[in-house]
């Protein structure tokens, strides 16, 4: 960072970022994203409104930024084949969503995404793009490994496979492990 990129006043503390996301995560389980404001938020983390703006540009990319401290990275493997590298994309993920913190984090992205288009733009642009594109990384390896068609588009299979354990998450099914029917559904889109 050069001194011309530098934000004016005091230098940015781990100590009070750590406290605003907390705030943050705490706050937004108590009364949701709707309700959040900046204000809120700045007195129960014990800092000014200028210090979380020091961090964030807007609630929306607080938000974002908060509920992705808390969730895993999901990695998208080279394991050689492209079932095995969905394999653990999908036990990574089901891993943990299917917790208590992890079931309330998706319903937090889910209810903030409907309500507000801006905190679904950020959310979309910071952490679902990035992984978009890492996952058309794992399905051109396999079209490189003949095992899909050359045709297929990895961003309708990424989409289609969220979307599958979305639900799946949400709505658990009763007749096999969700792991089980997430490979399932996966598998047939791919064929």
């Amino acid at each position: 960072m050069t001194k011309s990129d530098k934000k004016p006043g005091r230098p940015r503390s781990q100590e009070s970022h750590q406290a605003i996301i907390k705030a943050t995560l705490d706050l937004l389980s108590q009364m949701g994203y709707d309700r959040l404001s900046i204000d809120a938020i700045a007195r129960s983390a014990g800092v000014g409104k200028t210090t979380i703006y020091r961090w964030y540009a807007s609630k929306e990319e607080l938000v974002a930024d908060a509920i992705e401290s808390v969730r895993e990275e999901i990695e998208i493997p080279d394991t050689g084949t492209l079932s095995s590298d969905i394999d653990c994309i999908i036990e990574i993920a089901v891993k943990t969503t299917l917790t208590p913190l992890g079931r309330q984090i998706l319903a937090m992205i889910i209810g903030a995404a409907s309500s507000s288009p801006q905190f679904a733009q950020v959310y979309w642009t910071k952490y679902l793009l990035p992984r978009r594109q890492a996952f058309h990384v794992a399905i051109e390896r396999a079209k490189t490994r003949n095992e899909i068609h050359a045709d297929t588009d990895s961003d309708l299979v990424f989409d289609l496979m969220s979307g599958i354990m979305l639900y799946a998450l949400v709505f658990i099914p009763s007749v096999e492990p969700v792991e089980a029917y997430i490979r399932r559904a996966v598998g047939i889109i791919l064929k």
